[in-house]
């Protein structure tokens, strides 16, 4: 049994295509088939039912790809603890969502191309349950989004910190400064709103239906950024991540609308797979995040 037999097993599970593991591999589709019919000869087993377009893992298959992602982490440890003191130089493909992206990436992937120039990051922007399952068919390395507690045998989770929602609006707005707001008095204004799927907005709206309450925002767009100029202008109010805002409210020019009897939070959160490899590179970029304040 050879390790890139294993190696092309895994790969043919992970992406349940033999033609796009052996893309993934650099291997011609013969190759890869070849290498799983020489691990069932020697297994004495049927590790793969084709029915149809579909490649799924028999029974005996299902046994097997835990014990071969175990062999498979062992060795990439081994691998990694001999040669520790090499610059890493991998790929790392990180999933997450654009409120994260644009505050807090820029200090982080500021901080890991210091310390890991060599590196190649590519980022892949979209919705928590589009990310999730990209990394579940192995097209991520790992996610890091916001979303309310995220609990699934399938993954393994890193960080897991709360996160304070609010609502905001320009310093310079007529409700700015009072120090307690009832929530209805906010209603009536115009609101800039993230879009439905982005897990605040739905938390918000799931809260303001237990209370028979409904927000109308003239505006929703997936772009916090884009947001957060039109606050600055005095356009409206939005209901945002604080740490998203706290440089425009350190600048006096966004502050908090303090809502009485009002408190929802939600979690910043990094998971993987748990038969995902975890490289050098994913390990020192998650540490980086877990360090992160």
């Amino acid at each position: 049994m050879e390790l890139r037999e294993i190696a092309a097993f895994l790969q043919v599970a992970q992406l349940k295509s033999f033609s796009k593991a052996a893309r993934a591999l650099g291997y011609s589709q013969a190759a890869v088939t070849i290498q799983i019919k020489q691990l069932e000869q020697e297994l004495g087993i049927h590790l793969f039912d084709r029915i149809g377009k579909q490649t799924i893992l028999t029974h005996q298959g299902m046994v097997f790809y835990d014990h071969a992602a175990a062999v498979m982490r062992e060795i990439s440890c081994a691998r990694a603890a001999v040669t520790e003191s090499q610059e890493l130089t991998g790929a790392l493909t990180i999933g997450t969502i654009e409120s994260i992206c644009a505050s807090i990436f820029p200090d982080l992937m500021e901080a890991f191309h210091k310390a890991h120039p060599k590196v190649k990051v590519s980022m892949v922007l979209d919705s928590p349950d589009v990310l999730l399952d990209r990394m579940n068919h192995n097209a991520i390395d790992f996610v890091y989004l916001l979303d309310q507690k995220i609990y699934d045998h399938r993954w393994v989770k890193v960080l897991e910190e709360p996160e304070d929602i609010v609502f905001v609006a320009s310093s310079a707005h007529p409700l700015a400064g009072r120090k307690a707001l009832e929530l209805k008095e906010l209603l009536p204004e115009p609101f800039l709103l993230t879009e439905k799927d982005a897990s605040y907005r739905f938390v918000l709206d799931r809260y303001l239906t237990s209370m028979d309450l409904r927000i109308e925002p003239f505006l929703e767009i997936g772009n916090t950024e884009f947001i957060i100029r039109l606050l600055k202008n005095n356009a409206g109010i939005s209901f945002l991540p604080e740490f998203s805002i706290k440089n425009e409210i350190s600048a006096g020019h966004l502050a908090v609308l303090p809502v009485k009897d009002f408190h929802m939070h939600i979690w910043r959160q990094i998971l993987y797979h748990k038969d995902k490899w975890v490289t050098r590179e994913m390990d020192a970029f998650i540490r980086l995040a877990q360090e992160a304040p």
